[in-house]
């Protein structure tokens, strides 16, 4: 299975705990904050001025 951008981030990081790290390194403090309850990974990475697809594709390469 590979992580999609449509994917919640709170079940990615439970799901992929080595992801973590990769969030980290784009600066997203996703374990902390409450809007990644509820936030897809696509609007986590909007919200934060990321490319979303960039992102995914680090993601699955830690996974």
């Amino acid at each position: 299975m590979q992580i999609t951008k449509d994917m919640g981030i709170m079940d990615i990081v439970n799901k992929y705990p080595q992801a973590v790290s990769v969030f980290q390194a784009y600066g997203m403090g996703c374990i902390g904050c409450m809007a990644a309850r509820f936030e897809t990974l696509e609007e986590g990475a909007n919200a934060h001025g990321i490319n979303v697809d960039d992102l995914v594709d680090d993601l699955n390469e830690n996974i």
